[in-house]
């Protein structure tokens, strides 16, 4: 098991994928630094390889693919994940590895958007993006994470065993946030610097289509990690149509004795019963997390035992 391991997910980076790894290896000149090439068409392997790095390969595209590879094959006490497009410096490496190694956090967030991202990054819309992003995530999930979709983030070894990767593409960094969130596990946020890609370098990341990806995962998130809260909205508002269908009926009623609007009135009934169905799917898969939880948390604290084992043999 390596003491730390560098994750390098990479897709035609060539041009700044040698000076990533080296920047690597001289903040944490301990660690093993893998790069993990995801089909690239360039020299990305060949620049990775004579820098220092071990390399390996993804042959399903999408960086979700690759971070699952990644999680499944490699076995350390603490994993940093950093993009390989050199936009994030190293300075801040060995802060971000402490803090899973002596206080034990399970994630750190390398936090851009509170330094210097919205004044580097020249593509607009990935700004409002990303405050968007952040603003939903927090506001649903009651948390208060500063970055949602860096990818630069250090983990220990019982989040990256036990996390379930289920996204493909770059929605991977906004489900392993709503993971972490939802288990209340230990996340600390460390500001980090950001620059621009160099010249030349291009981002992978389509701003609309990977956008609404983003948004979609939220709200698949949210119904699986909050469905009362989901389906609780989804009935009050049914109830609320109805409320307002019904009440002229009743109105009329009232005043003449007569229900001339029997359509209106049925409509009025259907989705009564629609919004009563969607609180108890509710309720019922609410308390089907609540097991989940629980089993997880015996999971994450199986797992953890694990890794004190394999330290202490080694």
């Amino acid at each position: 098991m390596d003491k730390i391991a560098v994750l390098i997910p990479c897709y035609n980076e060539e041009q700044t994928i040698g000076k990533v790894v080296r920047d690597a290896l001289t903040a944490l000149p301990e660690a093993t630094v893998y790069v993990y090439d995801n089909n690239s068409k360039d020299r990305t392997v060949e620049c990775a390889r004579e820098a220092g790095a071990v390399i390996r390969y993804e042959y399903k595209q999408g960086k979700g693919n690759v971070i699952r590879r990644m999680f499944r094959e490699i076995e350390a006490e603490c994993y940093l994940m950093i993009d390989g497009d050199d936009t994030y410096p190293l300075e801040h490496a060995r802060e971000m590895v402490d803090l899973v190694l002596q206080k034990h956090a399970d994630m750190v967030v390398g936090d851009r958007l509170s330094s210097t991202y919205f004044e580097e990054n020249k593509r607009p819309f990935h700004n409002f993006g990303n405050s968007i992003v952040r603003k939903s995530i927090n506001v649903l999930f009651k948390s208060d994470i500063k970055d949602i979709m860096t990818g630069y983030r250090a983990f220990n070894y019982s989040f990256v065993k036990t996390f379930p990767v289920i996204s493909k593409g770059f929605e991977i960094e906004t489900e392993m946030t709503i993971h972490a969130v939802n288990y209340n596990l230990q996340v600390e946020n460390v500001i980090v610097d950001y620059r621009d890609r160099p010249e030349g370098s291009e981002s992978k990341l389509n701003t609309y289509a990977d956008g609404a990806k983003v948004l979609l995962k939220i709200m698949q998130l949210f119904k699986n990690y909050r469905p009362l809260s989901f389906f609780g909205t989804i009935s009050l508002v049914l109830f609320l149509i109805a409320a307002g269908l019904f009440a002229p009926v009743l109105m009329e009623y009232l005043a003449t004795g007569l229900v001339p609007r029997f359509p209106t009135l049925i409509v009025s009934g259907f989705m009564v019963v629609a919004s009563l169905q969607s609180l108890f799917a509710g309720l019922i898969l609410s308390e089907v997390c609540h097991t989940e939880r629980r089993d997880f948390e015996y999971k994450y604290t199986e797992m953890t035992k694990r890794a004190l084992e394999d330290k202490k043999d080694a």
